[in-house]
């Protein structure tokens, strides 16, 4: 049992083009004109496969080839969505090695007993709309589809207008559903299996990841008359919070990381000192307490640098991811099927978030990781050579057909 890697190729090339940036990367953001022909890309795909395709209300996709039972399916999933000026194998490849791995099962006209479905989830990436994965956790019940219908982009959008406006606000509840397993491959986003020669990661769990939105009021002066001593700028006090964001993981060490990915700066003009900025606090560890200490650190910092500066601090820890492990039964099948294939591997954790992790609050879920070059993410450098690919599309498709059992 093998997928075809020509034909996996091809689809690799041919989803690429959509939301394609000159340098070879991906813009595809959720709910965007891109990300809506991407969608229909991967709807005829999934109708041409003999898939029954359904859309529920956060417009997550489903196609489901049927078993020989009504039994719970085996789900493969990921997503289309990217960040700006990302690349083309973050999210989609999981999509379209799933749909390879469906297209493998019809070639050989294998019967499964549980019928495996092939799941694309809506704005996985939260570089849109916050949080991130957030449909996945409207399905899980850890995000209220009130909420994530009103979750609104930088330009005051709405999501569910956008789900509406490209077509996909579908019809069926977005609410959990039974399944046998759910199996995600994705690159790593990390360098460790390219270091180690390795073509495949068996996935044993998702770090935690907390999210906060920082909000400084300063008082906006003029540059040049305003003398230093009477200065509340709110761009200095959040230049100490950003230093401190790093010296946090620093200092705790371990596997934490911290980062400051966004800042907004008003007037943002050249003359005039800044009253307010925003800024986002992104900080993952793969245990739960060291990211409570962390927290904590970073409110203090924030209390000190608001105090020094003398202006007004407003700290919201606005998404909380706990640790998840994901299931022994479903890791362990991933691995004998990685065996099989002949790929190098060995098992990993994952330091990014993935709907997996939503998922595995539902039920039984997995994943399986090719590399990074030069571990490399979020970025048109992203890259992971088709032989690796290979490896992990077969892992995926022996997996998958070990927990779906054949008929």
């Amino acid at each position: 049992m093998k997928i075809d890697t020509k034909r996996l190729e091809r689809s690799i090339e041919e989803l690429g083009k959509i939301g394609q940036t000159p340098r070879g990367g991906l813009t595809r953001l959720a709910l965007s004109d891109e990300d809506k022909r991407g969608r229909d890309w991967m709807v005829t795909r999934m109708r041409e496969a003999g898939l029954r395709v359904t859309v529920d209300q956060m417009g997550n996709i489903f196609g489901e080839r049927a078993g020989e039972t009504t039994r719970p399916p085996v789900i493969i999933g990921s997503h289309v969505d990217s960040v700006p000026t990302g690349g083309r194998y973050d999210g989609q490849l999981g999509v379209l090695c799933g749909l390879e791995v469906i297209r493998a099962l019809n070639d050989r006209q294998i019967r499964t007993r549980h019928p495996v479905t092939l799941a694309i989830f809506t704005n996985e990436e939260g570089a849109r709309f916050q949080p991130a994965m957030i449909a996945s956790g409207v399905m899980a019940g850890k995000i209220a589809l009130e909420d994530a219908y009103n979750a609104r982009d930088k330009d005051g959008i709405r999501l569910v207008d956008e789900l509406e406006r490209i077509g996909y606000l579908g019809a069926e509840p977005c609410v959990a559903r039974p399944f046998r397993a759910y199996l995600e491959l994705h690159i790593e986003q990390g360098p460790f299996l390219e270091e180690e020669g390795l073509s495949v990661g068996v996935v044993e769990g998702i770090v935690a990841i907390a999210w906060s939105r920082l909000t400084i009021h300063g008082v906006q002066d003029h540059a040049g008359p305003t003398p230093m001593r009477i200065r509340h700028d709110a761009l200095v006090a959040a230049a100490e919070v950003v230093a401190g964001v790093r010296r946090i993981a620093r200092e705790i060490a371990g596997d934490l990381v911290a980062t400051v990915g966004n800042l907004v700066v008003t007037p943002n003009i050249v003359n005039a000192i800044p009253g307010r900025v925003t800024l986002s606090i992104d900080m993952r560890d793969p245990r739960d307490p060291t990211l409570d200490r962390a927290r904590a650190s970073l409110e203090a910092i924030v209390r000190d640098a608001g105090e020094r500066e003398g202006v007004r601090c407003e700290l919201e820890h606005y998404w909380r991811v706990p640790y998840t492990p994901f299931d022994r039964d479903v890791v362990d099948a991933v691995e004998r099927a990685a065996r099989a294939v002949g790929a190098r591997h060995r098992r990993i954790r994952s330091g990014a978030g993935h709907d997996a992790q939503y998922m595995a609050v539902i039920g039984p879920a997995g994943m399986v990781f090719v590399p990074s070059r030069d571990g490399r993410s979020h970025c048109e450098e992203e890259f992971t050579e088709i032989h690796d690919i290979e490896y992990g599309a077969n892992t995926l498709l022996l997996a998958a057909l070990d927990l779906a059992g054949p008929a």
